[in-house]
């Protein structure tokens, strides 16, 4: 270090008497690196004489930052020793700094005030906070945290001339050359005081010992007589005003971890903000724009976000228990593994979403766009999807139990394995829709369409099919006892080795369906049309068959009951391959 340094002052005397060095070392110590710009020289002398000048003057500021500090929590009474066992709270009266407010407060402009806070400088400084022994951090954090408050209430900016620190501290730049406005000195040192207020909640939260000690509220804390806090909000509309996302700029990466409960931020701009476990618990975030914000695991429970704009977030994890999204733009969003139950998404736009793994129990969907959404795995059961477009949506083993999917668009969706016992699907479209393996006992299917659909292997235990056309539909292998297929089109539909065993197909339409090797005993086939059916090796036994047209109907090898009753059977003469048992039984011979 000290050698560096004599190189720069070595640097420096040449340039100032003409003459310039022509070698300078290639590399810095990690002391010497740029961390934080102090402005514009109004000359540009040469570019490695500036480069030296720049971090000599970087350097320079973080020494005096550094002793700043420390004095900043120094005590006058001594009685710092005993703050180890005291809550979060005012501090005693009988408490005194050697460095009075005003002093502080004037050097926490001339230092904070001509430039924002990068990353690598503020873990330098949480660093030598956590480090140095000298420096008290519940004790900065008061200090800093009664800076902020007054601060939010424009305290400073405010005051007369000759008490407005803003003021001196932009007169003190221009002095050096270095132009910069009034709004701006106050801005850049009231967010980069935040921004240091955030750093020592998020490490004070991760210690037990500190827990209760270091609690910061950004937006004040809320009570009982004012739910909503609006502090924050006028911080972001009064930093926008230099410039649109001036805040979300700024201080956006450092909200992660933050406490922000209760606050009312409806229509801020925070495009791009980290707030990666933050409680945002009851806030208000409505028509708020928060394109691309992380709140991955954070706690938005009960929060309103109606009308805002999430396309693009990462909420994996987050928890949005009871929360209001409705009409809000969630397209592209990760919502994976979120808590989503009891949460209102009417009219929500949650295009190619992915919410895999999502509990969404008991949520408002009704007319949502999921349109392309993953929702593999996802909890849906007992949700609430009227009219919600699911088209090309990834449903595989999801849970849709008690859902109600009445008037949904499912066209095309993949719902392989998917459980949807008890649900609604009535009226439903279920166009080219893969219900492979999907489970549906009792649902109700009543007038859904589902043309070109699968259902190979699905159970169907109970189901209502009540004016549902199922034509062409692969029903293969398929569970349907006890089914309600009345008045049901399945003609032909693939039901081989299909169970439907005691279920009602009453005027059932069954021309050229394939039963091959269909399990029919004990069902209700009274004035079913199996015109051209294949029925060989079908089991037709304690079957009603009463007013049933088996006209051209394939019933080779079709097994049926000793007490079976044909006499209202119609098209026998035009069947073909009747078990000869059957023939001299009928007297057909």
């Amino acid at each position: 270090m000290s050698t560096y340094l004599s190189q720069v002052w070595l640097l420096l005397r040449n340039y100032v008497s003409g003459t310039r060095l022509q070698d300078m070392p290639k590399t810095t110590s990690p002391e010497t690196e740029a961390v934080l710009p102090l402005g514009k020289s109004i000359k540009e002398p040469d570019k490695s004489v500036k480069f030296a000048q720049d971090n000599l003057q970087e350097n320079f500021w973080f020494q005096r930052l550094q002793e700043s500090l420390e004095k900043w929590t120094i005590s006058k009474s001594g009685l710092t020793s005993k703050m180890g066992d005291r809550t979060l709270g005012t501090l005693p009266s009988e408490f005194c700094f050697r460095m009075c407010d005003r002093q502080m407060h004037e050097e926490i402009y001339d230092l904070l005030g001509n430039g924002a806070l990068k990353t690598e400088i503020v873990n330098q400084l949480m660093e030598l906070v956590v480090t140095n022994k000298k420096i008290y951090p519940e004790l900065l954090f008061w200090r800093l945290e009664d800076f902020y408050r007054r601060w939010c209430q424009g305290e400073f900016i405010d005051a007369t001339p000759d008490k407005n620190l803003p003021q001196k501290t932009r007169l003190k730049l221009a002095a050096q050359n270095i132009a910069i406005g009034l709004r701006q000195v106050d801005i850049y040192t009231g967010l980069n005081v935040l921004i240091l207020l955030l750093e020592l909640h998020r490490y004070a939260q991760e210690r037990d010992e500190l827990k209760q000690k270091i609690t910061f509220y950004p937006s004040s804390q809320p009570d009982t007589d004012n739910f909503f806090t609006s502090q924050l909000l006028r911080i972001i509309n009064y930093s926008d005003a230099l410039e649109i996302g001036n805040f979300s700029n700024i201080v956006g990466q450092f909200l992660k971890g933050g406490n922000f409960r209760g606050a009312y931020l409806g229509d801020a701009n925070l495009t791009g903000a980290d707030f990666s476990g933050a409680d945002l618990s009851h806030a208000y975030l409505g028509d708020a724009n928060l394109t691309g914000v992380n709140f991955s695991n954070a706690n938005l429970s009960g929060t309103n976000l109606g009308d805002a704009n999430l396309s693009g977030a990462n909420l994996s994890g987050a928890n949005l228990n009871a929360a209001d999204l409705s009409s809000s733009n969630l397209s592209g969003t990760n919502l994976s593994c979120a808590n989503l139950s009891r949460a209102d998404l009417n009219r929500a736009d949650l295009s190619s979403a992915n919410l895999n793994h999502a509990n969404l129990s008991y949520a408002n969907l009704s007319h949502a766009d999921l349109s392309s959404t993953n929702l593999s795995y996802a909890d849906l059961s007992n949700a609430i999807l009227f009219g919600a477009n699911l088209s090309e949506a990834n449903l595989s083993n999801v849970s849709l139990s008690h859902a109600d999917l009445c008037r949904a668009d499912l066209s095309g969706a993949d719902l392989r394995h998917a459980i949807l016992n008890g649900s609604n699907l009535s009226d439903t479209i279920l166009f080219s829709t893969n219900l492979s393996d999907a489970i549906l006992i009792a649902a109700d299917l009543s007038y859904a369409k589902l043309n070109g659909a699968k259902l190979n292997n699905a159970r169907l235990n109970g189901a209502m099919f009540l004016g549902a056309d199922l034509s062409g539909v692969d029903l293969s292998r398929v569970i349907l006892n006890e089914a309600d297929l009345s008045g049901v089109i399945l003609s032909e539909a693939d039901l081989s080795n299909a169970d439907i065993t005691d279920a009602i197909l009453f005027g059932t339409d069954l021309s050229y369906a394939n039963l091959n090797s269909a399990n029919l005993s004990g069902s209700n086939l009274s004035g079913a049309i199996f015109n051209g059916a294949d029925l060989s090796h079908s089991n037709l036994s304690y079957a009603i068959l009463g007013g049933a047209d088996l006209s051209d109907a394939n019933m080779e090898k079709m097994t049926w009951g000793k007490k079976q009753q044909w006499e209202d059977v119609r098209g026998l003469e035009t069947a073909v391959n009747v078990p000869p048992a059957l023939k001299e039984e009928l007297g057909l011979n």
